[in-house]
């Protein structure tokens, strides 16, 4: 469901905190009884990061609600979304993240890089207060976790890494017998730094 915003509530987005001011009068505007349910909402950004929609994408109960790729993406792909921000009320008031809060972003982190549009964030609000997975670094954790991402990828990432170690062990062996660093760096694709480390 489409949450209508006026045009002065469809901003440009820098923070956290100016996705926190639209979306606690959002979840202000709720009656009381709603408030008791979990809301998951897909905020849609253009390329300049200015608020494209804002969608209700569930509603569930006091402890969960249920989200899927395509009810996320629909939107954003319909209305060339770049990036999305996700956010969702745990109605307890409680902010730490659950394993299926973790779970669910992370899923939907794998998918977004799949579809080119960028998940920038995640808040979990209540009335009074909200943490974002980007400010308390939960999102970068994530998005090197390999739990959903698709095969091609974790291929990618284990030739990249194992290209690494062969680069490194090479330049190992070179600097033991007395090359100089700046002719290893050359050879190897290493920097000065990471040959100077070894």
């Amino acid at each position: 469901m489409n949450v209508r915003l006026t045009e002065a509530e469809k901003v440009k987005i820098l923070n956290s905190e100016d996705v926190y001011t639209i979306m606690q009068q959002v979840l202000l505007r709720e009656n009381k009884i709603s408030r008791s349910q979990e809301h998951f909402w897909v905020m849609g950004l253009d390329v300049n990061n200015k608020i494209l929609f804002l969608e209700l994408i569930s509603l569930g109960s006091l402890t969960k609600t249920i989200v899927e790729p395509p009810e996320v993406f629909r939107m954003a792909i319909y209305k060339l979304a770049i990036n999305i921000i996700l956010i969702h009320n745990h109605p307890s008031g409680a902010l730490q993240p659950s394993d299926a809060d973790l779970d669910v972003t992370d899923r939907l982190y794998q998918v977004g890089k799949i579809l080119r549009i960028e998940v920038l964030d995640h808040l979990i609000i209540n009335e009074e207060h909200y943490l974002s997975f980007l400010n308390e670094d939960i999102l970068e954790k994530l998005a090197q976790s390999t739990k959903y991402q698709p095969p091609q990828s974790l291929i990618a990432r284990i030739k990249e890494e194992a290209t690494k170690l062969n680069q490194l062990e090479t330049a190992k062996r070179m600097k033991n017998k007395g090359l100089a660093p700046s002719l290893i760096a050359e050879m190897t694709g290493l920097s000065e730094e990471e040959v100077a480390g070894l």
